[in-house]
């Protein structure tokens, strides 16, 4: 715990950066990194780098207080030994994320940070109540990117879609982002898919993806890039990431998820 509240905080890691807006501290972010896009208002901020990759002569210059950052960062102990102020966190998982709100709150002196948490808990679990039984067990292709990169059950998006009562055709072992073979899914034939607009244009141009019964039925989600950053990106707008979810299977899905 710090002995001063932090009034000049830079962001390295665009999770965090919602965080402290979510906490309502958006006034007190002086710098971001280079993928931090929202709110809107982060926009008016100096960049400093990405968070693999910050300008430490940008992130001093600034003069902050307090910088968060991934614990994975080469450059946490390099801004360390400059002798600034850093509070290192995970936001890969649901329960890192949860951690991080909370202590990112507390450095805030935030009266109340689990709050933030009840209420994206809430309302990831309406949304999930918002699927009729017959949605539930649908078995969700989730592409990240067009590698093809997929969602696993062990990452923040494969967990959201088992709250959500979806089944994930990745296999655990296989880990939380694995590039996959796209015979992979040729093989689980997917009741639903789940991509950016820009890769579903080209999904039945792959071999063998033609006949997939997503494709055949009209059953694939396609996100937009807005819609998609919230998907992809952990943080305080989890809820609304379920809800888009959610959206998504009541408009494609089959019914055919439970026996």
């Amino acid at each position: 715990r710090f002995d001063a509240e932090p009034s000049r905080i830079v962001s390295l890691l665009p999770s965090l950066t919602e965080t402290v807006c979510a906490l309502g501290a958006c006034d007190r972010l002086v710098g971001v990194d280079r993928y931090s896009n929202w709110p809107a208002r982060v926009a008016r901020l100096t960049r400093v780098g990405g968070g693999l990759d910050p300008n430490l002569e940008s992130v001093l210059a600034l003069k902050p207080d307090l910088v968060l950052m991934s614990t994975s960062s080469p450059a946490l102990p390099r801004l360390r030994a400059l002798g600034l102020r850093v509070i290192a966190l995970d936001t890969d998982t649901a329960a890192r994320m949860r951690h991080a709100i909370v202590t990112v709150g507390e450095a805030l002196r935030q009266p109340d940070p689990e709050r933030l948490v009840r209420e994206i808990d809430a309302g990831v679990a309406a949304a999930a109540q918002s699927l009729p039984p017959r949605l539930r067990g649908e078995r969700v292709y989730f592409e990240v990117s067009p590698g093809p990169y997929a969602a696993g059950p062990g990452s923040f998006i494969g967990e959201l879609l088992t709250r959500l009562g979806l089944r994930n055709i990745i296999e655990p072992q296989l880990g939380p982002f694995p590039k996959i073979n796209p015979e992979l899914v040729v093989r689980a034939d997917p009741d639903l898919i789940m991509v950016g607009t820009d890769a579903a244009a080209t999904l039945a141009d792959r071999p063998g993806w033609a006949g997939l019964r997503a494709l055949r039925r009209h059953r694939v989600c396609a996100f937009d890039a807005a819609q998609f950053d919230i998907l992809v990106r952990p943080g305080p707008r989890t809820a609304e990431a379920a809800r888009l979810i959610a959206t998504c299977v009541l408009r494609h899905g089959s019914g055919g998820g439970v026996p």
